[in-house]
Formats: structure tokens, sequence, C-alpha cells
């Protein structure tokens, strides 16, 4: 005797894993943002004031639509301010899959979408091909020119950066190219002169370069992990230094902060 059986397939939602929800954030992307950090990251900063945000398997698990329902109250103030959402971390990158799908709605409900990224993108696969068509705007992190000190500030080579800062140009995405200074890292003339001739070849796909200050307001945290803090003693840049820098940099680019 025979038997057909049928299988029922249930779909299950997809799931991010979301450290923390910033609102009313002003200045990551235009106008008013809705920030979402997610969990994970894929270098490993000794600067990073976010080091709760590492761990991949932390965070609470939110559906892209329990997201969009808090994202719409918002409303007014992304159409008055021309505002929308920003995704951060961590590495936002990492979960590709799931910010392309709230990415995805984020533009069905009207509004733009920034990534927040370090650009370490490899394979460029579906996910990652799907997020990049879903993201207006690039905030992009250039955090060093130099491969080697690039790699003791991050464990990571700079190569797919720099590859997708290009990438991002030859398929007419925008961007910001951020960089934190950090004193006797990032803080020299060489440093930024050979990031702006780097940001001058990007040309028009970089609509604004800013020079973000090295602090210690995530130190805590490494104590919290027990992990050592490797820039003990090193204090923030002066005011002077920053000046220099984005002087420097306005030779390379007209919109410098």
């Amino acid at each position: 005797m025979s038997c057909s059986c049928e299988t029922s397939v249930t779909n299950e939602p997809l799931y991010g894993r979301i450290h923390s929800i910033e609102t009313g954030g002003a200045v990551d992307g235009p106008g008013i943002r809705y920030i979402v950090f997610l969990q994970g990251c894929n270098f490993k900063c000794i600067y990073c004031h976010n080091r709760d945000t590492w761990d991949a398997t932390k965070g609470q698990k939110t559906t892209v639509d329990e997201l969009m329902k808090e994202i719409k109250t918002y409303d007014p103030f992304f159409i008055a301010s021309g505002g929308g959402v920003t995704a951060s971390g961590g590495e936002a990158s990492i979960q590709a899959k799931f910010v392309g799908a709230l990415f995805k709605e984020v533009h069905k409900a009207g509004y733009n979408t920034c990534l927040d990224t370090n650009g370490y993108f490899v394979a460029y696969n579906e996910d990652q091909v799907n997020l990049i068509n879903e993201t207006d705007l690039f905030l992009l992190d250039l955090k060093c020119m130099d491969d080697e000190r690039h790699k003791v500030l991050t464990g990571r080579t700079n190569k797919y950066t720099l590859e997708f800062a290009k990438y991002l140009k030859a398929h007419g995405k925008k961007m910001w190219i951020r960089l934190v200074v950090v004193p006797t890292y990032t803080d020299d003339d060489e440093n930024a002169r050979k990031m702006g001739e780097f940001i001058k070849e990007l040309g028009d796909s970089v609509d604004r370069v800013e020079l973000l200050a090295y602090h210690e307001l995530g130190k805590h945290k490494w104590a919290f992990f027990n992990d050592p803090y490797k820039l003990e003693g090193i204090t923030p840049p002066s005011a002077e230094t920053m000046k220099h820098l984005r002087d420097l940099l306005k030779e390379y680019h007209p919109n410098v902060h």
C-alpha cells in the first residue's frame, strides 16, 4: 500500500540582531535619522567605542516588520528634514540579508537609507549586492591608508575597503568618507595626503569628507570585557591638529568637516 504525504514548509521570519536604536540622530546621514546599531563586527579596531557590539551572537532578535512599525512613527520628522534610516554597528553589512530587506521596506515607506560601514566586502554575494542596491548613501570609514598600520588598528587589511570605494564609484553610488583621527596613528600629513589623493580619484561620488576626533568615551567597555586597552595614554587630538588636517584635505575635496 502506498501513501502520499504532504510536508508543510514554514517560512521562518527573517531576524536581525540589534544592539541598540538611536532616534533623532543628526550626524549619520542627511536630515533626522533613525539609527539601527547592529550586532557583530569583522574589524577589531583598537579605538572602538562600541566594543560591546562585536559578538554577533548577542543582541535583541528583531524582525523587519517590528522595526518598520516604530520607524513609521517618525514619518513627520523624516519628511520635514529629508531624513531616514541609517544602519550602523558594529558592522551592519555582516547582516546584509536583514539590512537589505529592512532598507527595501524603508524605501517603500518613502524614506532614504544610509549604511555606516567599514567597506570590508569581499565576495559581493547576492545579499551584499542587494544591500548595496538598496542603500542611498554610504558612510565609508577609511581607517588608515597605510596597510600595515591599518592592520595594527583594525586587525584587517585595507585592501577590500579601498576596492569597495572604487566599486561604489563605478556603480554610481554616493559616499561620505570618514576618518577617525587617532594621535600617532592617523594624525600625520602623509596619511592625510594619501587619503586626499584617493578621495580625489573617487571624484563626485564623494559628497563629503568628515574628520572625527578619537575619544575615550568607550574605554570602560574594554575593562568590562577584560580586554587590554591598547591606546592607554593616547589623548584626543587637539583642535589645532583637527583644523590642520581639515585644511590639508580641502586641497583635495571642497566639502571637508
